[in-house]
């Protein structure tokens, strides 16, 4: 997989295409007082994007108008917390979007298990480790 870093924002322009799979990560689990530091996506073509956000004017214009692009359909895991994130620094409007984790509750009433990990070994048969998890934050798919 490719890694493309881009600093505050993504370029210009950037075409992802239709479905992309977007996640969060902060300095800790209280987004109001914890930042959002970083915005990984990646459309599934080998590429990922990680933008780092710059934590003092928390401004990426382009990455907002992917985000409330009403024609592209944005894939979380737990979107429920990045969406607030998202919503709280950037200002937001998310739709469209699709949460892995209230799918597989749907889906998966025979157990209580939606975890990244628990959906990964059962519908990809791929074991992550807990150092993996925390490094996986966008899937191929």
């Amino acid at each position: 997989m490719k890694v493309k870093i881009h600093k505050n924002d993504l370029p210009n322009n950037l075409n992802l295409g239709k479905i992309i799979a977007i996640d969060t990560e902060t300095m800790g689990l209280d987004y109001k007082r914890d930042p959002l530091c970083l915005v990984q996506i990646s459309s599934g073509n080998e590429e990922v994007h990680l933008i780092q956000i710059n934590r003092k004017t928390f401004k990426a214009d382009n990455l907002k108008k992917i985000l409330e692009d009403n024609d592209i359909k944005k894939i979380f895991q737990f979107a429920r917390f990045d969406l607030a994130v998202l919503n709280y620094y950037l200002k937001a409007d998310i739709n469209n979007v699709y949460c892995t984790k209230i799918a597989s509750k749907i889906g998966r009433t025979y157990t209580d298990k939606h975890g990244l990990k628990d959906l990964c070994k059962e519908l990809l048969n791929i074991e992550l480790s807990k150092q993996m998890q925390s490094l996986i934050g966008v899937l191929k798919f």
